[in-house]
């Protein structure tokens, strides 16, 4: 089993080094032949519409599109989860990939001056009632979630990590946290059992 982290721009290098500590096999995906060899994604943070540009240059967007669609499980922090949802408002016009039933506003939580950590609560899943640290960096803010969307943590009555099925998805940055709990979620709960 391979978990691929999407290696065109942004945040990757934290994901690859959590996910090898965990002994995960990992690679680096930046073409559509490394797409199809992987058995899962992450998609780091960054700026959500270079992603969803460089997507649609190295014709990803579509095949990565079709695969979550199909099942390919996949997470997606920060810029990842605007990537993965129905629609993104605030800033530039972005190119979603439509495949998560939430509706995100960019940066919602600030600038990069604005930037903090939070101690979060899983809410529900296995592994309720655990802590841990989110950081928030120009983090998207959820502002709509369909009943097919499950609530997994929260910040201030805000949902912050969630899942749809195959799909993983947090509006903060847990690879920079020094925990890999959320990445240990991710490889056991929806990866192994995809």
């Amino acid at each position: 089993m391979t978990i691929g982290v999407l290696a065109l721009q942004g945040g990757f290098s934290a994901h690859l080094g959590i996910l090898e500590k965990m002994g995960t096999e990992i690679s680096e995906v930046r073409t559509a032949e490394e797409l199809a060899a992987a058995d899962a994604l992450v998609i780091p943070g960054g700026e959500s519409s270079v992603i969803a540009d460089l997507l649609v240059r190295n014709c990803m967007f579509e095949p990565l599109k079709e695969k979550i669609d199909a099942g390919f499980p996949v997470f997606g922090t920060c810029a990842g989860m605007i990537m993965l949802s129905k629609s993104a408002s605030g800033g530039k016009a972005v190119k979603t990939l439509d495949v998560m039933d939430i509706d995100v506003e960019r940066n919602a939580y600030g600038t990069q001056a604005d930037s903090f950590e939070a101690p979060l609560k899983w809410e529900s899943g296995p592994m309720r009632g655990g802590y841990f640290v989110g950081i928030f960096i120009r983090a998207p803010r959820v502002v709509r979630f369909g009943g097919g969307v499950d609530v997994l943590s929260s910040w201030r009555d805000s949902p912050v990590l969630l899942r749809q099925g195959s799909i993983l998805a947090s509006c903060f940055h847990p690879e920079l946290a020094g925990n890999s709990g959320v990445h240990e979620y991710f490889v056991n709960h929806i990866v192994k059992k995809a």
